[in-house]
């Protein structure tokens, strides 16, 4: 055997050993969402937050009414990841303290993901993954109807509890998006008087618009049983409906995390509603998506590359036949759809860009 023969399987011998330890990561990769979940069940963030200075797991312990051994291997674990930072407290003792990944975790505050942890982990939503092979394979219906009988929108409306898991966790997204869009790209929204959400479910993004931009009059859009739970808001009226059968008319559309939903057919649907709702000569649809695709608007930050990844495959598992679009497949649809021309920008730090789309 030659030297680099030796080097080779050598080599050969380690990544396999490596592959064997990395592969436990996915074999209990369900332990980091549930022990994620189980946190903001708890309180944790928010208890300390409330608490300021750096917190004992005696005091932690009797704050949340849990028994501290427990509780002790929980945060050790979330300690483990990142999620909380061990301290020494003023007496010397050891501590906890908040970081910014555990400050998105508080249920309190402006722009938390908890919402977004509670739907994801709801058994609802986990039922479907179980079914992923079948839907690659083609057989039957989609997962997320072989397993609860119904689609997800169908279920939501039968299920008001379901259905406010969603809501949350699409206006938690829209607390943090739409600053981001306004501080990034505070040109998009210029010489827009009127603005209608499409998909706005409870008028999140619309009440945050509408106070950074106090000129622009919101219409939030979204079925029924939907925007009929929606808070009242200066600015912003509610409108029940069907975006496949008409949007209301208004000077540009925002449309956000809502065509990832559909298939081709349906989707290019959407947008020719879209494009009927807004002014030929001055209006456009406002598309807040990911774009998927090497050497994307966004650039190269292989963490927004594999959550955009990540969330391709829910689309797989909730609906039926939703997908997260490279650059090639948006400029099918938003063509097909009438329009002449798009602009794609970037929001910093944002899974989603900004599509600008005219007729």
């Amino acid at each position: 055997m030659t030297e680099a023969t030796r080097e080779m399987k050598t080599l050969e011998e380690e990544e396999e050993a490596e592959a064997g330890i990395e592969m436990w990561k996915y074999i209990y990769g369900f332990a980091e969402m549930a022990a994620v979940k189980c946190g903001i069940e708890l309180g944790i963030a928010d208890v300390m937050e409330s608490h300021g200075s750096p917190i004992t797991l005696s005091a932690l312990s009797s704050s949340l009414g849990c028994p501290p051994s427990g509780l002790n291997r929980i945060m050790r674990f979330l300690v483990s990841r990142r999620i909380f930072r061990e301290v020494a407290t003023s007496q010397g003792d050891t501590g906890y303290q908040q970081t910014p990944m555990s400050r998105c975790l508080m249920t309190s505050g402006g722009d938390g993901m908890a919402a977004f942890v509670l739907l994801e982990s709801s058994p609802v939503m986990l039922a479907p993954w179980h079914g992923l092979s079948a839907r690659v394979l083609g057989k039957g219906n989609s997962t997320f109807e072989a397993a609860h009988g119904d689609d997800i929108w169908g279920y939501a409306a039968k299920n008001p509890d379901h259905s406010k898991l969603i809501n949350d966790a699409m206006a938690s997204n829209a607390r943090r998006v739409v600053p981001a869009m306004v501080n990034d790209c505070p040109e998009v929204f210029d010489g827009v008087s009127t603005l209608v959400d499409v998909g706005g479910g409870n008028g999140t993004a619309l009440r945050t618009l509408v106070k950074v931009c106090p000129w622009i009059r919101g219409i939030n859009f979204d079925l029924p049983h939907v925007v009929a739970t929606a808070p009242k808001c200066n600015g912003v009226e509610h409108v029940g409906g069907n975006m496949f059968d008409s949007v209301p008319k208004a000077d540009a559309v925002f449309i956000m995390k809502v065509l990832h939903d559909w298939g081709d057919e349906k989707c290019i649907k959407i947008l020719e509603k879209c494009r009927e709702a807004i002014p030929e000569d001055k209006g456009k649809v406002i598309i807040v998506e990911a774009v998927i695709e090497d050497g994307d608007p966004q650039g190269d930050d292989q963490k927004l590359k594999d959550v955009k990844l990540m969330v391709d495959m829910v689309m797989m598992a909730h609906t039926t036949t939703g997908k997260e679009r490279t650059f090639k497949e948006w400029d099918y649809v938003l063509l097909n759809a009438g329009f002449s021309r798009y602009t794609i920008k970037p929001i910093r730090n944002i899974v989603q860009s900004i599509i600008e789309a005219y007729p």
